[in-house]
């Protein structure tokens, strides 16, 4: 797998702790965001190949900072992460342009699949 620069958009600085660790393991760049509106202003500053994003966050959340990044740069991919995994909430991310979904509590093999499948 190619190194790659991540960007992990969440509230949670725990889940941010677990995910960075597991990334930079796997010898990735990663970034961090509290909320959709620093996410955004990051991922203009990096350009990342990949973004873990919270659905629910403060300021502005996942769905909203989703359209921003697709708007900003249309080939985007944005993985939402999210324990609000509703089918509701699903469709929308996928509708706005998420390339993926992961419920919450993942596990470390779910993030592995989706790098490989995307590190291309």
């Amino acid at each position: 797998m190619k190194k790659m620069d991540i960007l992990i958009c969440d509230d949670s600085m725990l889940v941010r702790k677990k995910l960075k660790d597991l990334l930079e393991k796997l010898e990735c760049q990663v970034w961090e965001a509290r909320n959709g509106e620093a996410g955004f202003e990051i991922y203009q500053q990096v350009n990342p190949h990949i973004v873990f994003m919270d659905i629910v966050m403060p300021k502005i959340g996942g769905l909203e900072a989703l359209k921003m990044i697709k708007d900003y740069d249309p080939k985007a991919k944005v993985i939402m992460l999210s324990s609000t995994g509703t089918a509701t909430k699903l469709t929308e991310a996928i509708k706005c342009g998420a390339v993926d979904f992961i419920q919450k509590p993942y596990d470390d093999e779910q993030i592995r699949c989706v790098l490989a499948k995307f590190s291309g």
